[in-house]
């Protein structure tokens, strides 16, 4: 299977909204976690990344411009352990909490549907990271309206028990611009992972859309010890 530009990707969508990337990187000794996210509103672009407790929330940039925080102020990346967790919402809570009770991710997310912001009903998108004895296993979750009728909710997780070197899934909660805007259809998009972190970084950062990008979150989990380090990439500064 041919692995998509991940560089093109980014390029040629000037609105995937918000994203998770999950992977290992191509030597082979960490996990790599990106999530993204963007904005067209005032509102949603008035955010900025901070580094909470080992993973990160958001914070309005200027408190002032802040009208509805409920769908765009919350905790993305939250760590368990030898897991972490990534989301688009205050579902992170939900599976940081189910898995602190012994439950699971599918659990936990089977008790949530997309987002209330019809006639959109955004997809709430999940990432699951677990690094253990030195290997490397992800899984992603989409959570969405029925070709966008909200009368149906559909359920999807992807799992990549064998993580493969050099190797990504990138998934998005909307497909392209639009309006209404249609949501991420399909598996995760398989693209190749290649550099450090800074590299990473950069590469996800320079080819989101100008206009439209607001934050982005990197991270490399060094599959030896665990260990890692973050970048934080915020158009507010």
């Amino acid at each position: 299977m041919k692995l998509l530009d991940l560089a093109q990707t980014l390029r040629d969508n000037t609105y995937p909204g918000r994203g998770i990337l999950l992977g290992k990187s191509a030597c082979g000794n960490y996990g790599v976690i990106a999530y993204f996210i963007m904005g067209r509103s005032v509102n949603s672009r008035n955010r900025v990344f901070v580094e909470q407790d080992g993973g990160i929330r958001t914070q309005a940039f200027d408190p002032a411009k802040l009208a509805d925080p409920s769908l765009i102020i919350y905790a993305p990346v939250r760590v368990l352990g030898d897991r972490t967790i990534v989301t688009n919402g205050d579902q992170t809570d939900t599976v940081y909490d189910y898995l602190s009770q012994g439950k699971t991710f599918e659990e936990a997310l089977e008790t949530r549907t997309f987002e209330p912001d019809g006639p959109n009903y955004t997809p709430r998108i999940s990432g699951l990271v677990t690094v253990r004895d030195g290997n490397l296993s992800y899984k992603l979750s989409i959570l969405k309206s029925a070709g966008g009728n909200p009368d149906s909710c559909q359920r999807f997780t992807f799992d990549y028990a064998q993580s493969l070197a050099g190797q990504g899934h990138f998934i998005h909660t909307y497909r392209c611009d639009g309006n209404p805007i249609p949501s991420f259809e399909g598996e995760p998009e398989t693209v190749a992972l290649s550099g450090d972190l800074d590299a990473f970084g950069d590469l996800v950062w320079e080819n989101l859309n100008e206009d439209n990008k607001v934050s982005l979150f990197v991270r490399y989990i060094d599959l030896r010890d665990g260990s890692c380090r973050t970048r934080i990439y915020n158009k507010n500064n």
